[in-house]
């Protein structure tokens, strides 16, 4: 087939809350007349919104969840205070909404369906080669490439088991209320005890009270109390912690080697959980009123790593990782609900290339805590020329993952606190008002206010304490965690 040649004036792959956020900051330093090409491998905007189970919800408040500071148009946004958790057709008409908002005042071409294959960089051009759904190849030109990939998340195939006499499913590809599974009366084991599994495991209780749904939850995940992170209505005004402070609370007692009794201190202040242990932090936020039911609607919860479903005489064995057996009912459901992000076989890229051309949005150079604050910080300090002499630090999150579970929240949002510090000191203030990214503007602008004069004041004297966490990071865990090698 032939190859379409294209030239633009900023390319963003990845349609996802990321590259949005990267599409709304571009758009401030182009004008009409120059060009800016969207592109994303799905058949529409979204992301991993696109792709994910049916019956997810938006675990934050969801004005907050946007590209820049563009509002939503739902009617329930008139009342911010209530805490209405979002759906995803909900999500993906806001993402069609943005762009609808961002083409008012710039060119963008969106291209869906469209692969990225490769890029190169050369004397301050960027060539991408992506491939079409109908396996056309297209070559575009550019001199800046902002690769919004984000946490790349993709659906979750189901797990592979020896046993023949249990079905294997994914809640990506199995509607937990629908089909086969919810037709069926036979017990329910959602493996994975994150934000999918609770997901789930609220899902087949509300839906099917009585049925019997078991979890297996490894070491146990709690979750950001959402009653004290974002009360409802007028207490907004006097009660619940904000994030950032609790965020600051929970900073302020990790040293880079502590993060057991930090992470058990913050669990018990301000958190919620499900399950008897829970070890691990994941950003994840939950309501009281979501765990107790989850609590009391489980059958059995199996504080052990899943391995395997295996054939035993009489019933299925599942074994865990412990080296423990399990009996499971013949004809029961393994639900893949196992983690999504952070994925190992990812490739490291630095968030900027060497000849200062291509931005990277991905956690193997993470320099925020969400790939969405990266997307909308970075994209600002692309296109002001700061990224290549202002110290920003770059955590490699995959590996800390993969070496410490428990340490990795901690060392997201330090160094997200660090390049905040950093990144205030360079960039104009308005950069900083029209970030609706912040959940703290869940609260009444005076507190909000409160808050942000707390920052100002501190960040400095806080910035020098986490670069010793971080650096402490680096050599305790032997990771990428600092500043970019100088190129040459």
């Amino acid at each position: 087939m032939s190859t379409v040649t294209d030239s633009c004036d900023v390319c963003i792959v990845g349609a996802g809350l990321a590259g949005m956020n990267a599409l709304f900051v571009a758009a401030q330093y182009t004008s009409r007349d120059q060009r800016i090409i969207l592109i994303d491998r799905r058949e529409r905007l979204g992301g991993m919104w696109v792709d994910t189970y049916p019956y997810v919800r938006l675990h934050q408040p969801h004005p907050m969840f946007t590209a820049g500071d563009i509002r939503w148009t739902l009617d329930r946004d008139r009342d911010r205070g209530r805490g209405y958790l979002a759906t995803q057709p909900e999500i993906l008409d806001h993402f069609e909404h943005c762009l609808d908002v961002i083409r008012q005042h710039a060119t963008v071409e969106v291209l869906l369906g469209c692969e990225m294959e490769s890029d190169t960089e050369a004397d301050g051009v960027v060539r991408l080669t992506c491939r079409t759904a109908d396996g056309r190849r297209r070559v575009i030109t550019t001199p800046r490439l902002i690769k919004a990939s984000g946490f790349a998340v993709t659906p979750n195939d189901p797990l592979e088991i020896r046993s023949d006499a249990v079905h294997s499913v994914s809640p990506d590809f199995c509607d937990m209320s629908a089909g086969e599974i919810g037709a069926s009366d036979a017990p329910v084991w959602v493996i994975g005890g994150g934000k999918t599994g609770m997901d789930t495991c609220h899902a087949l209780i509300a839906s099917q009270p009585g049925r019997e749904v078991n979890l297996v939850a490894g070491s146990g995940t709690f979750f950001l109390n959402r009653d004290r992170a974002f009360p409802a209505g007028a207490r907004r005004w006097w009660s619940g912690t904000m994030p950032s402070a609790s965020g600051a609370q929970m900073l302020s007692r990790f040293d880079g080697t502590n993060e057991r009794e930090a992470g058990d201190w913050f669990r018990n202040a301000h958190g919620t959980w499900p399950t008897a242990a829970a070890d691990s932090y994941v950003l994840g936020i939950m309501s009281e009123g979501e765990s107790r039911a989850i609590a009391a609607g489980l059958s059995h919860v199996v504080m052990d790593r899943f391995v395997d479903v295996v054939d035993g005489q009489g019933s299925p064995l599942m074994r865990m990782g412990s080296g423990a057996t399990r009996p499971v009912t013949p004809g029961s459901w393994i639900v893949n609900c196992t983690g999504y992000v952070l994925q190992d076989d990812m490739p490291y890229e630095p968030f900027i290339s060497p000849g200062g051309c291509v931005l990277s949005i991905q956690p193997r150079s993470a320099t925020m805590h969400l790939t969405s604050f990266m997307a909308y910080f970075m994209t600002h300090m692309l296109f002001l020329g700061k990224l290549a002499d202002t110290p920003v630090y770059e955590l490699d999150a995959v590996e800390l993952r993969r070496k410490s579970k428990l340490a990795l929240p901690f060392g997201l949002l330090v160094v997200a606190q660090y390049n905040l510090s950093v990144m205030y000191d360079e960039l104009p203030t308005r950069v900083f008002l029209e970030c609706g990214l912040n959940v703290d503007r869940w609260y009444p602008l005076l507190r909000q206010m409160m808050g942000s004069v707390r920052f100002v004041t501190t960040h400095r004297r806080d910035r020098a304490s986490a670069k010793r966490t971080l650096d402490t990071l680096r050599e305790r865990f032997d990771l990428r965690c600092g500043p970019l090698a100088p190129t040459t």
